[in-house]
């Protein structure tokens, strides 16, 4: 064997613990160390997988060895079975040459071509899951993530000592299992420094480099959207990032048609992103979850749940705790509980969200928040438009795939930005007209409700034909759109002759209806959509501003056109001026939701009913009949 030479010395080798004896010969000298005394001899260690014997008849007769001595040995012979034979060296002078392990490190996206090949993989163990058989070991390098498998047996931990985020050489042969590669693992060693920081060095720069967004032109020429793109970069990357860490991602959304446009194309685009870069095809399952919010902001109830799932798994699967993604929710006060709770277990939180923003009580807690009220625009920029773009920085494979969500998006919020047309006019060259997309708009709505806090995976992606079955989405939604409709139609039979109509100071049209009272409870549609469809019911019939009020016994759910309701201004206001009535809700300018002691009813809403007939007037509010 070739070893660099400094001078004219004796040599001994000191073997580099992962050095097997394909690493030794005859003759050589190396250091050692006793592990074991017998009556005939001693046992040493000259690497962590090379071990022979000292015979008493080799030892000099004064010499006397305990475990844990140190010694200089020389290899006298192999044996036919493989056992060695050394015998003890004196010297008084000699020079000591590390020999590591010669080998070429295999790259993880390189392990589909050696399958049935003994590889050296090493990188940082980014899970310890201990499964009823063997123990797995996602190990991920610059180029990607696999499972490393390993038996003790059933279900008992193998290696003990490599822990999550260590540094590690693994030493297997590549297999496939039900599809997937993984490595069977015949050793795992856990690296020193230096070869331990400067791994963890190459993977911060790979994960860096990788985490990059994909650089996309806009779907439409929008300014408004064009300043909050930097932002939508920045979530983007750390996304990137934090599957290339293999950190799971739990995805918060709002029920409704907006908040399903802003999550599905995420999630499609993380679910590719996580196959190109993890060979495993459970990764998907492990790292990702959708999950909708009922409520327009994050519940303590949800944090809780949430937290809970994050400890579980980090306990009985070794993953670390998860990335907090908010979608069309997320920006206001009220959502600051929930991560106060999250921040006493250092949990990211990513926002992009279009609801009036409260930065103050926000940013402290979250480590990027997308909003267009930070960039002087409003509402009309939905968060599905913005996470379409999003989805798009995160995965080159949806180019084309999208085209008509950002359309049904605008739909389902009701917005009157200035490029709708221009997104209309996209879905129109995708296959689908006006009509067909606010069939999707109700579909979506309508599943909404009926999969309460159920994600509905493959049936949320044929209704919007996002990674979905098209055949499929073209039957469905007609289908769901007809039942939504129907059941619109019995809730007005229902609630339109209790409405009550006033004109307000600023010559509004003010109508209130008790949804509780005069709506099918626990039925498609729920409180909010009553109520809207009420409103837009009579902003065609009078043509003039309008504001609708549904009411429930503790909550009011709020809709205006042509008003400027700064919702969130009169939630804090009422606070002040009622204490104890426990105000809290927001919303956009046209659109928002309270709640409130349900014995504190009626004072609540006739100061709600007085701040709101002192509101701007204002053209720009005012919309065209939307069905």
């Amino acid at each position: 064997m070739s070893d660099s030479r400094s001078d004219d010395r004796p040599v001994v080798y000191r073997l580099s613990p992962d050095c097997t004896s394909d690493a030794i010969e005859v003759g050589e000298r190396y250091h050692a160390r006793v592990n074991g005394v017998v009556e005939y001899g001693v046992f040493v260690d000259i690497s962590k997988h090379v071990s022979g014997l000292v015979h008493e008849s080799d030892m000099p007769a004064e010499a006397s060895y305990d475990v844990g001595d140190d010694l200089v040995v020389e290899l006298t012979a192999v044996r036919d079975n493989g056992d060695l034979s050394f015998e003890p060296v004196s010297l008084d002078d000699y020079e000591t040459v590390e020999r590591a392990v010669q080998y070429d490190v295999t790259a993880v996206d390189t392990l589909t071509d050696r399958v049935g090949d003994t590889v050296h993989l090493e990188g940082e163990v980014a899970q310890v899951k201990q499964t009823g058989g063997p123990t797995i070991f996602r190990v991920r390098d610059e180029t990607g993530i696999t499972p490393c498998t390993a038996f003790e047996e059933a279900g008992v931990r193998a290696y003990p000592d490599v822990g999550l985020e260590d540094i590690v050489h693994v030493t297997g042969e590549v297999e496939t299992r039900e599809g997937s590669i993984q490595v069977e693992i015949e050793n795992v060693e856990v690296l020193d420094d230096p070869a331990a920081t400067d791994l963890r060095e190459r993977l911060a720069a790979a994960v860096a480099e990788r985490a990059d967004p994909i650089d996309t032109e806009a779907l439409v020429e929008w300014p408004a959207l064009e300043g909050l793109r930097d932002d939508l970069r920045e979530v983007a990357r750390q996304l990137r990032k934090t599957v290339l860490e293999s950190r799971p991602i739990r995805m918060r959304h709002h029920a409704d048609g907006d908040g399903m446009c802003a999550s599905v194309p995420v999630q499609l685009a993380l679910e590719q992103f996580i196959d190109a870069t993890h060979q495993d095809d459970d990764a998907k399952r492990h790292l990702l979850k959708r999950l909708p919010s009922k409520a327009p902001y994050y519940e303590m109830e949800d944090a809780t749940r949430d937290l809970n799932f994050g400890l579980e798994d980090q306990a009985r699967h070794g993953q670390k705790l998860p990335l907090l993604l908010m979608l069309d929710n997320g920006s206001t006060e009220e959502d600051t509980p929930a991560y106060e709770a999250l921040d006493h277990y250092d949990i990211p939180i990513l926002v992009v969200d279009h609801h009036h923003p409260d930065p103050e009580a926000v940013d402290p807690f979250v480590d990027a928040h997308v909003n267009p009220y930070l960039h002087g625009e409003d509402y009309r920029i939905t968060t599905g438009m913005l996470c379409v773009e999003l989805a798009r920085m995160i995965s080159p494979e949806l180019d084309g795939e999208l085209d008509h969500v950002p359309a049904v998006a605008g739909l389902s919020d009701r917005s009157k930005a200035d490029a709708m047309s221009d997104y209309l006019s996209l879905a129109r060259d995708a296959g689908y007209d006006e009509e067909f997309l606010h069939d999707i708009s109700e579909a979506l709505d309508y599943e909404a409700y009926m999969l309460r806090y159920d994600s509905g995976a493959t049936l949320v992606n044929d209704v919007l034909n996002v990674g979905g079955d098209e055949e499929r989405h073209r039957d469905l939604v007609p289908f769901l759109a007809e039942k939504a409709e129907t059941a619109v139609d019995r809730q007005l039979e229902a609630a339109m002759p209790h409405v009550e109509h006033r004109t307000v100071a600023n010559d509004a049209n003010l109508y209130t209806i008790d949804v509780e009272e005069h709506a099918h409870r626990f039925q498609y549609p729920a409180p909010g959509k009553t109520t809207g469809e009420i409103h837009d019911e009579k902003v065609v019939e009078t043509g003039e501003p309008v504001i609708t009020i549904g009411v429930g016994p503790d909550f009011a759910v709020l809709r205006s056109d042509g008003v400027r309701l700064d919702i969130p201004q009169m939630v804090s206001d009422l606070n002040d001026e009622l204490p104890g009535a426990g105000v809290s809700g927001g919303g956009h300018l046209v659109v928002g939701s309270i709640r409130f002691v349900p014995g504190m009813r009626e004072q609540v809403l006739d100061a709600l009913i007085e701040k709101m007939a002192d509101a701007e007037l204002d053209e720009e509010l005012r919309s065209a009949p939307t069905r």
